[in-house]
């Protein structure tokens, strides 16, 4: 018999992660154990609703996870959904975390099983970061030329995919065009002309630089409506892609422009909870289902993904975090059966390796999954305290 072993503490840390914060959930139980999880607050609130439900957590039984979640979700149930769901999945993951140290195996062994030992990555936000954010993120991108220059290296350190995104050109000068998420704001979110020839010689330009080997996934995000879809897909229909990444509301739209595109779809990255994702699965909307492991909790994606598999569809996890995220997607990748690819950041801050007792271990474009236990990676807390989160203004 598995003797209780009941949770101590509940509290939060943060670091400077440049544009934004790194934040993570420690859970100590009574004997010492600590489980970890990392959680994005991009959504503010997060953490308030972490704290105010830790109330409820200290004194349970870390082994009894599932009956946790149960009971969380119970007594949130008028306010499901959005920052709560993601505090409870943060919350899973410290658990999990802390669970899988005290039978001392790594997490995946909790989901089933290893399937894999290694994991394909791509390598996500190509030329973005060193486009969008150079001051954190070397060598600056600052011309078509140096597009082509990333995709050569992608190529050399032995990537096989990459994903980028939609820039426009001042010139030679790419500029990053995000107007889902207000940069420019433009709310009609309308694809014109340049854009549209813009982005063809990104695409263009990147698959000079990478070769015809490597696999190249495209990221629309919210920056169009149905009808600017459309406009990129016919835009682009001989291109050599893996996917196009499209996030939409509604899945009737995704379903429309699924069955008119020449190239995959993924999307619901930003989805909640398996009942989210059910219309996009039963309209046939997507060829691969993206989960948001840290959002949604990993035992609740293990669920997620079983669903998709039922439907036909693939899965493969959003990732743009730090190394303990990487790792917890890691261990969903290893067990769950119908993964399609990993994503990962290698551009990463200069103190990232700093931050963690571990890094992601990536030969030859694949992620070897840790064998350690739990999530096989663990914050360092006083390299937490030597990088301070920012304080932002909320909007």
């Amino acid at each position: 018999m598995i003797t209780p072993s009941r949770i101590a503490n509940l509290e939060l840390l943060a670091c400077d992660a440049g544009w934004r914060n790194y934040q993570f959930v420690k859970l100590t139980l009574e004997d010492g154990v600590v489980g970890w999880s990392e959680y994005d607050d991009c959504s503010p609130g997060v953490g308030a609703a972490i704290q105010r439900l830790a109330l409820r957590v200290v004194g349970q039984d870390a082994f009894q996870h599932e009956r946790i979640y149960a009971e969380l979700s119970a007594v949130t149930r008028p306010a499901s959904g959005g920052v709560v769901a993601q505090a409870l999945g943060a919350i899973e993951n410290a658990i999990l975390d802390a669970k899988a140290k005290l039978l001392g195996v790594p997490c995946y062994e909790l989901l089933g099983g290893k399937i894999r030992d290694r994991v394909r990555v791509y390598w996500t936000h190509c030329a973005t970061w060193r486009i969008n954010d150079p001051e954190w993120y070397k060598p600056a991108i600052e011309s078509l030329d140096g597009v082509k220059a990333i995709g050569r290296e992608v190529r050399e350190k032995h990537f096989t995919a990459l994903k980028t995104n939609i820039f426009t050109y001042a010139g030679d000068r790419p500029i990053g065009w995000r107007p889902g998420f207000g940069l420019p704001f433009q709310p009609e979110i309308n694809v014109e002309r340049k854009i549209l020839r813009d982005l063809r010689m990104h695409l263009e330009a990147i698959r000079d630089g990478a070769g015809p080997h490597v696999d190249i996934l495209l990221d629309l995000n919210f920056n169009a409506k149905t009808e600017g879809y459309l406009k990129i897909l016919r835009e682009i229909v001989d291109l050599d892609l893996f996917w196009i990444e499209i996030d939409s509301k509604n899945p009737e739209a995704l379903g429309f422009i699924r069955r008119q595109s020449s190239h995959p779809i993924s999307s619901c990255e930003t989805l909640l909870g398996l009942r989210e994702f059910l219309p996009y699965l039963r309209e046939q909307a997507i060829d691969v289902a993206i989960i948001d492991a840290p959002w949604n909790g990993v035992w609740q994606s293990m669920k997620i993904a079983a669903s998709a598999e039922a439907h036909e569809v693939n899965v493969a996890p959003h990732n743009f975090y730090g190394h303990l995220c990487s790792m917890m997607n890691a261990h969903f990748c290893a067990a769950v059966p119908n993964l399609r690819i990993m994503e990962i950041d290698i551009d990463r801050l200069a103190w990232d390796d700093e931050l963690f007792t571990h890094s992601p271990e990536i030969i030859d474009g694949y992620l070897t999954v840790p064998s350690r236990p739990g999530w096989g990676i663990e914050p360092k807390e006083e390299a937490l305290r030597a990088h301070p989160p920012k304080i932002f203004r909320e909007p």
